[in-house]
């Protein structure tokens, strides 16, 4: 017996007809009967695509947005937060003096950048060489090396045999004249130590040479202040400040200016991976509508009958809006669930795993970001609502004396 004392069949009864009529309709359309199995199976397939998409959806999502954070964390550890180009005439020495004091700075320094090549192992790398002072910049991670010297990354120092203690060449691309015509500036300088390349090996790789000899490789025009702040945030607003600070000729470069080029790349792969898997989600929406106008098809004897008891157009529009409602929110419910689940599981047991010998990642993080999810949400509610609309409007404009002829 049921609470209210009456058998379980009548007491289901009762609670189904407390129910108002659209939603009564749409849950008895979503029962399946013999001669609706073929209606009800259609249905499933709808939903079952809408949860399909939805949870593929989220994690391609989480999968890109966890290597990119990755991908992201890592080149920032090895950029610079602030970098300030000075011109020609600028004092670098007083600059750098009054970089160091300002607010919301921790560290000051003077670095040259500049192309040049090395030579090495009877082969020619082109490189970019960054001259620094005092300890090896953060940009060059790896472990405490105090001695002042060459360095070079660990790929590169693997991949053309070059070991600590070589002799190696750097040569700059800035030729002087001398009396037998333009010679490059050329220096030999013995391998002190390697760092961490990261990731990949860059296209142009790094390496990193005392200031003084960056200095008589390229000359003081390519003096430049690194700064670093508290945060990657705190260095935007000490970079807006600072820029009304610099001299005449003067340009303030932040980590996301130094960045912008793969910063908008990956935000062009997330949007174009986002278009090209979302593609299931409206191919479900557009088999939704199919089953709907199915079941508006076979009920279309039923429709002419509840207008003829008294039945609006209002209500039987709500009623199909409801039953394209339940079978969208159904899918949507379920896709988020698997979605979610499967990205958590993913990357709480580390079960995808590249090769070791390709790719610098042990295994693929999964990210989930409240951003991607509201995306993904609304996207999929705008097209099942608009699917479910244009049924709804159909099944309302059904007319009382055809639905009864047929």
């Amino acid at each position: 017996m049921s609470p209210a004392g009456l058998p379980p069949s009548r007491g289901r009864y009762r609670w189904q007809m407390a129910l108002p009529l659209p939603s009564l309709l749409a849950l008895r359309y979503l029962k399946s009967s013999r001669r609706d199995a073929y209606v009800s199976f259609l249905s499933l397939l709808a939903g079952g695509g809408i949860t399909l998409g939805v949870a593929a959806l989220i994690l391609v999502l989480a999968g890109l947005s966890g290597l990119q954070d990755f991908l992201r964390s890592d080149l920032l550890a090895r950029t610079p937060h602030i970098e300030v180009e000075l011109p020609a005439d600028a004092d670098s020495e007083a600059l750098l003096d009054h970089f160091a004091e300002a607010a919301g700075v921790l560290e000051a320094r003077r670095i040259v950048r500049g192309r040049g090549w090395l030579l090495a192992g009877g082969g020619v790398i082109d490189v970019e060489v960054v001259g620094y002072e005092g300890d090896l910049p953060a940009f060059f991670p790896g472990e405490d090396r105090p001695e002042s010297g060459l360095y070079i990354g660990d790929v590169l120092s693997a991949r053309w045999g070059i070991e600590v203690g070589d002799l190696v060449e750097v040569v700059s691309a800035r030729p002087t004249l001398t009396p037998l015509g333009p010679q490059p500036q050329l220096r030999q300088l013995r391998l002190v130590g390697t760092f961490r390349t990261g990731t990949t090996e860059d296209q142009q790789p790094r390496i990193a040479v005392p200031l003084d000899v960056a200095r008589r490789l390229f000359g003081e025009r390519q003096t430049r202040i690194e700064l670093r702040t508290a945060g990657l945030e705190a260095a935007l607003t000490v970079a807006h400040r600072l820029a009304r600070e610099l001299p005449q000729g003067s340009r303030i470069l932040t980590w996301k200016d130094l960045n912008r080029g793969l910063f908008f790349a990956l935000k062009l792969e997330k949007v174009v991976m986002f278009v090209s898997v979302f593609l299931i989600v409206p191919i479900a929406a557009m088999a939704l509508v199919t089953v709907l106008a199915l079941l508006i098809s076979s009920k279309r004897a039923e429709i002419g009958m509840l207008q003829a008891m008294g039945a609006t157009r209002s209500g039987l529009r709500r009623a199909f809006f409801a039953l394209g409602t339940l079978l969208g929110a159904a899918g949507l419910f379920l896709g988020c669930v698997l979605g979610i689940g499967g990205a958590w599981t993913l990357d709480r047991y580390r079960l995808i795993s590249p090769p070791g010998d390709v790719y610098y990642l042990d295994h693929i993080p999964f990210l989930l970001e409240a951003g991607d999810l509201a995306a993904v949400v609304g996207a999929t509610v705008f097209f099942v609502l608009t699917s479910t609309v244009w049924a709804a409007r159909k099944a309302a404009s059904t007319s009382l004396v055809e639905a009864l002829r047929d």
